[in-house]
């Protein structure tokens, strides 16, 4: 019953995502770190999306599978703020005040996902948004405050608690307890590499072979594996969030857990909230075999779940792989304090009798170590931990263990899972955190270069109707130029294709007079025309005046700035008024793998 139960939520929600709404799969933080920089994605945010993902959501986390619902519910949020955007014409019409909205709605997410509002916020700062002004910062925390406010009065966890993995650790943390921390960090920072690297692996293989016509099949096999394997071991079979929320908790005198099995001293006296450190009992010895092996089985399994064609988040079975190693290590310290309380490390604060470690917090410390080690989050994942749990005191193990684990995970390759999955899908995307120190021109990137045709302009007053649809026709460009003439190049504005194209549709459509001869001009006023020629077709209200402009000797690290800030798709390259050519974002990147050493044609574009 388990593994049908399993299967038929798996098949339902790729069923679903396949036949309704594509977008709906993977976690969605890559694809809106992307919609932030600038880029466009229809149907990334829409009705359907947000329908199916929600719906599908509930299945995939029901059947099992190794995977979270913490990166998708970002995206859940995102299509809601996006939905709202365009039911007001002062954002529905303005893709900068959008993107603020997305990013409000990015951290409202991670806020309903965790019951971590600030969190959230800078979550939002840290790791989706692109530009993040003061204004758009307390918003996000209004957004991120509502959001808490609904999920506690809504009470989902039946705990009367915000968080999801709430802990009461009564013992402090010593000194020497760091470098089994600092080691967890390792721990965390060398997983975080061993996922990128073959998931990426995998996901390409996925894109570029057989394997990717078939996604019912493949999610169907991996939750039948997940299931089938998944169901001896008790710390598997459960949900993953019950499952973190046991290896973090302390054992208590009532905890009925294996991993609470402990040796009790007939002879203790002592108050239930401080039981001195025990003998591991035969159930502990046990529950570490079998973490032992759900942790490798975690690590593998997690591989080959994120990626397929189904909503799946990263935070949960992250932090399961470091809970589990962290419990492990935790068990382990506490254990040696027991039976070497003479060592000379333990000697200065591990008494006899005494309560000294706490593995729930080495679980907690794992946790945030792998979580780090995947995304390289820092200061917002430091933040999320101590509100997940409510244990603020932790803080600078929590640090510790989460600047290790970016710092080893760094040292393998700059990128977290989210930039990978970026390049892997061929999105036009600048990193924020990139540095472009080449001392190249606006000159150099800029195109048409020597020996390519010329650039497709349009001018003022001189071009029909019929050869601008012959100009939409013939290329696939975002925009045109508009120029004085031909002749002058002197630069007017910009016609975006997607206003151009209904434009000359309704006019066609509702002006008289209107034909494939009339004269298309974006002057304010006609130009003079021969009597019997046909009406001109005014076009003026579509043309951007002030389109975003560089001079040719303009440095291309302030380009590269001036994309990133502002979002840019294209800017023109003038030298006193007259166009001299364009750069897009894609010749951007291009020329930054150029100046990497990379074959600029190497970067595909999807």
């Amino acid at each position: 019953m388990y593994i049908l139960w399993a299967l038929l939520f798996a098949f339902l929600a790729v069923s679903l995502v396949r036949v309704f709404a594509p977008y709906a799969c993977g976690s969605g933080i890559p694809e809106i770190k992307t919609i932030l920089s600038g880029f466009i994605i229809r149907g990334y945010l829409g009705k359907w999306t947000l329908l199916i993902k929600t719906v599908t959501l509930v299945l995939v986390v029901s059947s099992g599978l190794s995977l979270g619902k913490e990166g998708p519910l970002v995206h859940v949020a995102c299509c809601c703020g996006n939905f709202f955007s365009s039911l007001f014409s002062k954002y529905s019409k303005n893709e900068g005040k959008r993107r603020e909205v997305l990013s409000a709605a990015a951290a409202a997410g991670v806020s309903v996902a965790f019951g971590a509002p600030i969190g959230g916020v800078l979550f939002s700062l840290e790791e989706v948004s692109y530009y993040f002004p003061l204004k758009t910062l307390w918003r996000s925390f209004f957004a991120a405050l509502v959001a808490a406010f609904t999920l506690r009065s809504i009470n989902p966890f039946g705990n009367s608690r915000l968080v999801l993995f709430y802990v009461e650790y009564h013992t402090p943390w010593y000194m020497a307890e760091l470098f089994p921390f600092i080691l967890l960090g390792v721990f965390g920072g060398l997983w975080g590499t061993l996922f990128i690297r073959c998931n990426i692996a995998w996901c390409r293989r996925r894109k570029t072979t057989k394997l990717g016509k078939y996604p019912v099949l493949e999610v169907i096999a991996v939750t039948a594996i997940t299931a089938i394997v998944a169901y001896p071991n008790p710390y598997t079979r459960r949900s993953t969030s019950e499952l973190i929320s046991e290896l973090f908790n302390d054992c208590g005198a009532l905890e009925s857990s294996q991993l609470c099995d402990y040796i009790n001293d007939p002879n203790m006296t002592r108050p239930v909230d401080d039981i001195p450190d025990r003998p591991a009992g035969v159930g502990v010895y046990t529950a570490m075999w079998q973490l032992a092996l759900a942790l490798i089985f975690k690590i593998v399994i997690t591989i080959f779940t994120f990626g397929m064609k189904i909503p799946s988040g990263l935070f949960i079975p992250s932090m399961a792989v470091g809970a589990m190693a962290g419990r492990m290590v935790g068990i382990g310290v506490e254990q040696l304090a027991y039976h070497h309380h003479d060592w000379i490390i333990f000697r200065n604060w591990c008494r006899p009798g005494a309560d000294c470690v706490t593995p729930g917090l080495y679980a907690m410390v794992g946790a945030a170590a792998c979580l780090g080690g995947v995304t390289r989050m820092t200061v917002s994942l430091v933040v999320i931990m101590f509100e997940l749990t409510g244990g603020l005191e932790y803080i600078v193990p929590l640090m510790a263990a989460a600047v290790t684990s970016k710092w080893v995970a760094d040292a393998f390759g700059k990128e977290g899972i989210y930039e990978a999955h970026i390049h892997l899908n061929g999105y036009p995307f600048l990193d924020v955190k990139d540095e472009f120190t080449h001392r190249t021109l606006a000159t150099d990137v800029m195109r048409p270069r020597r020996g390519e045709p010329p650039l497709s302009v349009l001018t003022q007053g001189s071009m029909t109707v019929e050869d601008v649809e012959t100009l939409i026709k013939e290329t696939d460009y975002n925009g045109f130029p508009v120029v004085v003439s031909r002749d002058s190049e002197r630069l007017i504005g910009f016609a975006q294709r997607r206003e151009l194209i209904p434009a000359i549709k309704n006019a066609r459509q509702r002006q008289e007079g209107i034909v494939s001869d009339s004269v298309m001009y974006f002057t304010e006023e006609p130009p003079e025309l021969p009597a019997n020629s046909p009406q001109p077709l005014k076009l003026r209200r579509v043309l951007n005046l002030s389109p975003f402009t560089v001079t040719d000797h303009t440095p291309m690290e302030t380009v590269v700035d001036i994309f990133r800030k502002l979002g840019l798709r294209q800017c023109l390259v003038t030298r006193s008024g007259r166009l001299l050519g364009i750069i897009t974002k894609k010749d951007v990147l291009r020329h930054m793998a150029q100046m990497a050493n990379q074959d600029p044609e190497s970067i595909m574009f999807n």
